[in-house]
């Protein structure tokens, strides 16, 4: 994957769109999502500026793919990344779990340009975030077998841990990391080994999951077929099913100069992780025509300034990131 200097910094994350899936009776897929809405928010993605399309073959059980190959991948100018490294089942919609074998990463390539439609998928990412590098070696192998044929452009690591970025970095071939980040979570030290490596940083989760839209107050109840309703490590922005006071506190101290310039709190949070540098691209996951609309005009609003951002790092107390782990 590259970035130019004319590649517009703002990706779609396809999670959200990609409709329900399960792990037993444990949802991993975001509430009503709608595959005729999803459609609609692919093609306005699109129509506002938005090249970068971000998938996983894993996403509503391999539906996410099948509508970003109906809608995007046959655009021109776009750059489509997808994931590998778990097991599923299509028809039951079930996550059954990792798959470390390198032997299964060429066929798991091959169905992920049949659900998406083309011969070519920009950015293979691993998908499993924890996988010891020793296990993901051979993984990475097989990835640059595929990059050989043409099949992918590059690869890369969706993974929060820095040691994991330093030993792949090397690899012809492998050119981005997708790691979490947000206002409440700078990230630093995986950020710090990407940059040291030149490689590109995808933020994701730059909304903490929602939480940054501003639509979740107190008393908001989750679907309880929503994934954010779960107990999940990464995530600690909602409890049972509503957002966390303690994030909320957060929001409150800084929306003031998140909103700086007319920007909305998304186009503000989304603002924030734009002004990391150059090789960052947010990768906010949206749902609706409404939700993509507005995320695309933090490519009007631009980066925050300095100064706002000094400001932020004034007012906000945020907790320690400690040891790395998968957020």
């Amino acid at each position: 994957m590259k970035i130019s200097s004319d590649t517009p910094r703002l990706g779609l994350g396809c999670w959200p769109l990609s409709g329900p899936f399960y792990q037993g009776n444990r949802a991993l897929g975001y509430a009503n999502a709608d595959p005729a809405e999803s459609l609609r928010a692919l093609d306005a993605a699109y129509a506002n500026g938005i090249r970068i399309f971000d998938t996983a073959a894993v996403y509503g059980a391999g539906k996410g793919e099948r509508l970003v190959g109906a809608s995007i991948a046959q655009k021109p100018d776009t750059t489509i990344i997808s994931k590998i490294g778990l097991k599923f089942d299509e028809d039951s919609e079930q996550l059954i779990g990792p798959d470390s074998d390198p032997a299964n990463v060429m066929a798991a390539i091959d169905a992920c340009l049949a659900r998406l439609n083309c011969d070519h998928i920009d950015l293979m990412l691993l998908h499993q975030n924890e996988l010891p590098v020793e296990d993901a070696a051979p993984l990475f192998d097989a990835m640059e077998a595929a990059r050989q044929a043409g099949k992918i452009g590059t690869f890369g690591w969706s993974t929060d841990f820095p040691d994991s970025v330093a030993a792949m970095a090397p690899r012809d071939g492998f050119s981005a990391v997708e790691h979490a980040m947000h206002v409440f979570l700078p990230a630093s030290d995986v950020r710090k080994e990407i940059e040291n490596n030149g490689l590109i940083s995808l933020a994701r989760s730059p909304l903490a999951m929602g939480l940054l839209s501003g639509k979740y107050g107190a008393s908001t109840k989750l679907a309880q077929d929503d994934v954010r309703t779960g107990d999940e490590d990464y995530n600690d922005y909602y409890v049972d099913g509503r957002a966390n006071p303690k994030y909320l506190d957060q929001i409150a101290t800084v929306r003031d100069l998140l909103q700086t310039g007319g920007r909305s709190l998304v186009q503000g949070a989304l603002g924030w992780v734009m002004a990391a540098g150059g090789t960052t691209v947010p990768l906010p996951g949206a749902r609706t025509v409404a939700q993509v609309e507005e995320n695309a005009k933090a490519l009007v609003h631009g980066p925050l300034p300095d100064q706002i951002i000094a400001d932020i790092e004034a007012v906000l107390t945020r907790p320690t990131e400690g040891p790395a782990r998968a957020r």
